[in-house]
């Protein structure tokens, strides 16, 4: 395992912020300096300021994430934050972001390997959104958003698109740009009045309520996995 990640996986630090404590000279691997390119392998001492450090076991949750939650470790404004909704013994940290007003599936896990995959675009995991807007979006705007809508970052990918009712529809995305639906939804003229993530590849909220969260069971994990193409 590359040092960043094992720094991580015990709960040091994110990969990046991993990097500049290596960097800084303030990681040992057995005794001697680690570098951006060591690999950590089974018996190998790693320490931090001279404090032995080990990975901890892998994690894998699920949150109903409220609104008024902010998806970030800690918050200088000190709003409450997806962390301290989800108590674990080991650092789990969020798989992308939902912003503070959205609702929904939202999955933390220290795998990053896993994470990365899961939050790049490239391997097509789906998120599924419900949809209050301001007014009835036409037949027109809909047809928009399933074929992508010009942003100010670039043209969307195809979505598909489920007409729940009146102002209420269903996105379902495979990108996860920063605010994305929100601003695919003023874009066709229907502004977000309600946002909510029903699924996150094949994870369903099921009965959990906002701010609970729960771990995911062997087989779910291995559907998370399988839905970015690794096994």
């Amino acid at each position: 395992m590359r040092l960043n990640a094992y720094l991580a996986r015990a709960g040091v630090a994110s990969r990046r912020r991993a990097d500049e404590l290596i960097k800084d000279g303030r990681v040992l691997v057995n005794g001697r300096p680690g570098e951006l390119n060591t690999f950590v392998e089974r018996g190998d001492e790693v320490e931090v300021d001279g404090r032995r450090v080990e990975a901890q076991p892998l994690s894998y949750v699920l949150l109903h994430k409220p609104a008024g939650v902010v998806t970030t470790a800690s918050d200088p404004e000190g709003r409450r934050t997806v962390l301290d909704l989800v108590r674990r013994d080991v650092r789990v940290v969020p798989v992308g972001r939902l912003d503070a007003e959205t609702t929904g599936a939202l999955v933390l896990t220290n795998d990053g390997r896993l994470a990365h995959r899961l939050a790049h675009p490239r391997y097509g995991v789906e998120k599924v959104y419900e949809v209050d807007l301001e007014g009835d979006p036409d037949d027109t705007a809909l047809r928009r958003l399933a074929e992508g809508v010009e942003l100010d970052d670039g043209a969307t990918a195809p979505a598909r698109v489920r007409r729940l009712g009146r102002g209420r529809v269903e996105l379902t995305l495979h990108e996860g740009r920063n605010r994305q639906v929100r601003r695919m939804c003023e874009a066709v003229g229907h502004p977000v009045r309600r946002l909510h993530r029903s699924r996150y590849g094949p994870l369903e909220l099921g009965r959990l309520a906002p701010g609970e969260s729960r771990d995911l069971d062997e087989e779910e994990v291995a559907a998370l996995r399988a839905s970015t193409g690794r096994r």
